[in-house]
């Protein structure tokens, strides 16, 4: 697999935040497989059920249990491990755990991004970092197209503020320290924007794939709020490969592309929250629903159709989308559905999805 991407990864020294998690572990495998040295710093997995125990990845990496609050801890590991890049996933991703633990999260999307940076400036083997966002970074008005790059950052409730503050500091990082009169204009910074990922190993509460996934795995039925909300749906591994090219790209130190990117669906792959359930039941022939009665009410606000413009990365990236929902179902579906998930799993996962479809 060290073929991929020409070699790029060989060797790259990177530090990962958030790599307990589950988009964090499958960038940690496939950097891994890629032949970097990964670093990982992150809080303690959510379950062991996850990604992250079931692949053995505290043996195959470097791990350090830290929180991203923790600016000492953390500018220490920079300084002792002395990455060349950064990616920055660590955060708190729940939206409606958002409203109960709104300082929490305030806390650790935006001190923990002001804290990455800093060290990020002042590290001096460290040369390109992205920040990894949010879809729901943008101001939503339940607009019928793709949000892009340029349009208004937002967020009503805390976690989508929290990453549209998230995005304002990068950019203001990018201005202030990086910016081509700046001493310090070797270092180039991103963000990255994606849909909702979906894949093997995610089991956070509040999620539609996980709380289907324990639904079945407790013989119950998943109540669904929101039947018809649209979301652009993707497999992990789309993204995280777009992520890995804006890398090369950022790499070669052209400024154009420190900057945001957005990471989604194709809009004709574009499908409600009922007609993706439909799928699961479909494909793997398991699982019951209700959906919730118009009657409860619910306090927390959550957008009804959002999707994303990804113009930006088709053209400048040569990145789009390989696979489509069916196919996404069918990778997510086989990982949680495999009765013995490991490492070699994951690998072979990987693997299938590079071969089979990418060119």
């Amino acid at each position: 697999m060290k073929k991929i991407f020409g070699g790029f990864f060989e060797d790259k020294k990177i530090l990962l935040t958030g790599h307990t998690g589950f988009i964090g572990s499958w960038l940690a495998i496939i950097l891994n497989e890629l032949g970097a040295k990964v670093i990982g710093y992150a809080l303690s997995p959510y379950n062991d059920k996850g990604n992250f125990v079931k692949a053995n990845l505290e043996a195959k990496t470097e791990s350090v249990i830290g929180d991203i609050r923790d600016y000492d801890k953390l500018n220490g590991i920079v300084k002792i491990c002395r990455p060349e890049i950064i990616f920055h996933l660590a955060a708190q991703p729940i939206v409606r755990k958002s409203y109960t633990f709104p300082k929490e999260t305030f806390e650790t999307n935006i001190i923990g991004t002001i804290n990455i940076f800093e060290a990020f400036r002042k590290s001096k083997s460290s040369k390109l970092m992205i920040n990894f966002t949010t879809d729901k970074c943008y101001e939503n008005l339940e607009l019928k197209r793709g949000y892009n790059e340029n349009d208004r950052l937002g967020g009503f409730d805390p976690y989508s503020s929290s990453k549209a503050c998230s995005e304002l500091i990068t950019a203001s990082y990018r201005k202030s320290f990086f910016n081509e009169n700046s001493v310090e204009n070797r270092k180039i910074v991103s963000t990255v924007r994606c849909g909702n990922i979906i894949g093997g190993g995610d089991w956070q509460e509040d999620r539609l794939i996980p709380d289907f996934m324990n639904a079945i795995e407790n013989n119950t039925d998943l109540i669904i709020r929101n039947p018809n909300s649209v979301r652009p749906w993707q497999y992990v591994l789309e993204p995280l490969r777009g992520f890995l090219m804006l890398t090369m790209k950022m790499w070669k130190g052209d400024n154009f592309y420190s900057s945001a990117w957005n990471f989604g669906p194709n809009q004709y792959d574009i499908y409600k929250v009922i007609e993706v359930i439909e799928k699961i039941i479909k494909y793997t022939g398991k699982g019951n629903y209700q959906i919730q009665s118009e009657n409860i009410e619910d306090d927390f606000h959550e957008t009804k159709f959002l999707i994303l413009d990804i113009t930006k990365a088709k053209k400048y990236l040569a990145w789009e989308p390989a696979i489509n929902l069916d196919d996404a179902i069918k990778f997510t579906c086989d990982w949680y559905f495999y009765e013995d998930i490991d490492y070699d799993y994951n690998v072979k996962l990987i693997n299938e999805y590079f071969k089979n479809y990418i060119t």
